[in-house]
């Protein structure tokens, strides 16, 4: 039994895919860690306000801080190899819960389709906005700017 005074550490899937996704994503994940990793290049980062992020995200964080969403944490995953300080499998961006950003998160999931894996902490409020495909990290990226950039214009900011 949890301890009463411990955090609620689940998660609600929230997007929409199907058991064939699911197996194909497994097969890809099974593969890909079976693949060599070569460096290509050095994570690159970019300031945001007193953060430093992935500079493949920081059109996606600027965007949703402009629209008055805030973020918690964002990793591109876009290196190669598998280092803590260089490396997450999956793109991701940590949105806060409030009204705008649950607009939002409904507005990525119509746009991005079966490419977005969206799950909610409820005990957190808030939502982990994630590649649901694998080796895809860079488009995930700027496709969350796209995302972000089109509901600023259909907010008239």
């Amino acid at each position: 039994m949890a301890d009463a005074g411990q955090k609620d550490a689940r998660e609600e899937i929230v997007s929409e895919h199907t058991e064939r996704q699911w197996q194909k994503r497994r097969l890809e994940l099974a593969e890909w860690t079976e693949r060599p990793k070569v460096r290509q290049r050095a994570k690159q980062t970019a300031w945001l306000g007193q953060a430093e992020v992935d500079a493949e995200l920081l059109g996606a964080l600027t965007q949703l801080k402009r629209i008055g969403i805030e973020t918690e944490h964002s990793c591109a995953g876009v290196s190669v190899l598998d280092e803590p300080e260089d490396h997450s499998l999956y793109a991701y961006i940590t949105l806060h819960a409030s009204p705008l950003a649950d607009r939002f998160v409904q507005a990525a999931m119509a746009y991005m389709k079966r490419r977005l894996l969206v799950t909610f902490e409820p005990a957190r409020s808030r939502y982990d906005c994630s590649s649901f495909l694998i080796g895809h990290n860079r488009s995930f990226c700027l496709l969350m700017e796209k995302c972000a950039r089109e509901f600023a214009a259909g907010l008239k900011l």
